[in-house]
């Protein structure tokens, strides 16, 4: 399931780890390896994720398994989209793909189905939502956002089958694998459930990322690195890591604004962040080492705003310890 040609290019460049070359896996001095690498390597362009909004909801938000949703997430789902909100996902897609396309004029486009759950739903249903976009001129590939307990054997059958036709990205909201931050932040389901499927994706032509979440505040920084230290075990291709957002209009956003508490400094999300990477192994892919909520609905921390900053500040401190990803990863 890892990319043969990304562990070939590894190998003919630098032979495995070399602190001589620190940048194998980057175009632009990154000590990780990083998505746009990744993609470029792969397509031969840039490529730009196009998200979209195809009305599902979740098992914790529907009442299948309770109401509210996770703790930390807002109204929208994880999909608070600034422009082309519609009911079409033809219109969606296109609409948002424009915008990236002025920034980028030969970009290709992944269609990232991200809002709520996007295998919560009966078979049909998913095959009329994703289907048509494998006759969309440039689509290369498709990345849906899910949950662990939302994909059943025919499920993942069924994804398997539409790998054969374009690249299928399954996106894993993990979170934790601390089974008191599940409960705590009405996950709805199991870190052991998450550990089955990924198994099971395994084998298939799916590949996998999965979501990491820093700084909730009753996980100390030995839980957090655990996180990732076992999540590296697993037959995962990518991760995304983020701190965590306190959104208006989420139950933790209620709570803050009652009685706030601590949340980690960007120096100490930044070093964690780094701790992390060498944690992992030299081949998985890096989608995002921070994110952005929506501007308006952050309550904190207000830092996290400015991406740019926190994402230069990771690489000088790897430049400071002279490190680079996997640095002490462990199989």
């Amino acid at each position: 399931m890892f990319f043969l040609f990304i562990l070939c290019t590894i190998e003919d460049r630098c032979g495995g780890e070399n602190m001589n070359n620190p940048f194998p896996y980057s175009l632009d001095n990154k000590r990780y390896l990083t998505w746009n690498y990744y993609l470029q390597k792969t397509y031969g362009c840039k490529v730009a994720k196009v998200p979209l909004d195809a009305r599902f909801t979740c098992p914790n938000r529907d009442g299948t398994k309770g109401f509210g949703g996770c703790t930390f997430c807002s109204a929208q789902g994880s999909g608070d989209f600034p422009t082309g909100y519609t009911e079409d996902l033809m219109e969606q897609f296109s609409a948002r793909y424009e915008v990236m396309k002025h920034k980028w004029p030969d970009c290709k486009a992944i269609v990232y189905f991200q809002a709520y759950t996007n295998t919560y739903a009966p078979l049909k249903t998913l095959k009329k939502i994703y289907e048509p976009f494998l006759s969309v001129k440039d689509v290369v590939a498709i990345s849906i956002a899910t949950r662990a307990d939302c994909l059943s054997d025919e499920v993942i059958g069924y994804l398997d089958w539409l790998g054969t036709k374009t690249d299928i990205w399954v996106e894993l909201g993990v979170q934790s694998v601390h089974e008191k931050t599940a409960v705590l932040t009405n996950r709805g389901h199991s870190h052991e459930e998450t550990v089955r499927v990924i198994e099971k994706l395994k084998n298939t032509s799916v590949h996998v990322c999965v979501h990491v979440i820093n700084g909730f505040p009753w996980e100390t920084r030995e839980m957090m690195t655990e996180t990732v230290r076992q999540l590296a075990k697993l037959p995962v291709d990518a991760m995304k890591i983020h701190m965590l957002h306190i959104l208006k209009d989420s139950a933790m956003g209620r709570q803050y604004e009652k009685e706030p508490f601590a949340l980690l400094t960007r120096e100490e999300y930044v070093s964690l962040v780094v701790d992390q990477l060498e944690l992992l192994p030299e081949t998985m892919i890096l989608q995002r080492l921070t994110g952005d909520g929506m501007a308006d609905d952050l309550l904190a921390p207000m830092w996290t705003k400015k991406k740019t900053i926190v994402l230069n500040e990771i690489d000088k401190e790897m430049v400071r310890r002279n490190t680079v990803q996997g640095r002490r990863y462990e199989p």
